[in-house]
């Protein structure tokens, strides 16, 4: 949510935690903690301050488990220029982590889902699959290679793509997460008025991945995105489009990329701005386009 307090400023508050999506307690705090974050970056928000939350099995797990899990999330949000100021611990049974988050941005320079405009390009930011991965972590089906590059993609901070955003003419922008790409992008499109045409083959894919959806290393929530938006006749897949496509499509993410809608004028210009060390990608993968139901139109 954003608090306007003046003319020229207003607060832009998120809250987000989960149960662990990787083995490590260091890594699961990192990811958290840039999970948390993402919200704020997709409104072009600068955070600021944050509050911990957690909820950890006091009886179950060492101490030292807890600590590195709050250690991996202070790391993240120094990363990040962020202060903890505090925070809230309760006993559970399962481990859960993550952070309210308080971020200030200028009331004329709030970014939003809605405002994409025919014509607009699209833009991802980071691969997808990380729910896919995740998945086959808790089977013990993902090798540390695929593990190593899973937590690259989802501790990297969305700060730099947010600032490359706002360099340019961006009409419209969210973070990928649990709905998947399609289901984040189906929001753009039903907040704008707009539809939107996705070339499968230009969204970039984790390595690794296409093999475990053929080991059905696919999470519920996947399964449960796609079901959702072909129930309500939101895609339109060309007659060439695999299930294994439409499935990644609709992956849950964690700690996604920034979903950018921009003028074709200034494609070229963010493309450039997305070519950065701290941005995993800078894909072009589509485009808005006119459609009075809001489709998604998938080729390859």
């Amino acid at each position: 949510m954003v608090y306007r307090v003046s003319k020229d400023l207003a607060v832009a508050l998120t809250v987000d935690y989960f149960t662990p999506i990787v083995d490590d307690p260091y890594d699961f705090g990192r990811i958290a903690a840039t999970n948390a974050l993402s919200d704020l970056y997709a409104m072009g928000a600068k955070p600021v301050l944050s509050l911990n939350l957690v909820g950890f099995p006091a009886n179950k797990l060492p101490p030292e488990v807890l600590h590195e899990i709050l250690r991996g999330g202070a790391d993240q949000a120094k990363l990040a220029d962020v202060s903890i100021a505090g925070g809230h611990s309760i006993d559970d049974p399962e481990p859960k982590y993550g952070m309210a988050v308080m971020g200030f941005v200028h009331p004329d320079r709030i970014f939003s889902n809605a405002g994409a405009k025919p014509g607009d390009v699209l833009f991802l930011t980071k691969p997808i699959g990380t729910g896919i991965i995740a998945t086959a972590i808790k089977n013990q089906a993902a090798d540390d290679a695929t593990i190593e590059r899973v937590v690259s993609v989802m501790i990297t901070l969305n700060l730099a793509a947010s600032g490359a955003m706002k360099s340019v003419k961006a009409h419209a922008c969210t973070d990928v997460t649990g709905f998947g790409l399609l289901g984040h992008l189906r929001e753009v499109t039903s907040a704008s008025g707009v539809g939107a045409r996705i070339h499968a083959s230009a969204v970039p894919v984790i390595d690794g991945v296409w093999r475990l959806i053929e080991d059905d290393c696919v999470p519920g929530g996947t399964y449960a995105n796609l079901d959702f938006l072909e129930s309500e006749g939101a895609v339109a897949w060309e007659d060439d489009i695999q299930a294994n496509v439409k499935l990644l499509l609709a992956d849950a993410q964690t700690s996604g990329g920034l979903l950018i809608s921009c003028t074709p004028e200034d494609a070229d210009r963010l493309e450039e701005l997305l070519h950065h060390p701290d941005i995993p990608a800078a894909a072009r993968i589509g485009e808005i386009v006119e459609d009075p139901k809001s489709r998604i139109f998938v080729g390859r």
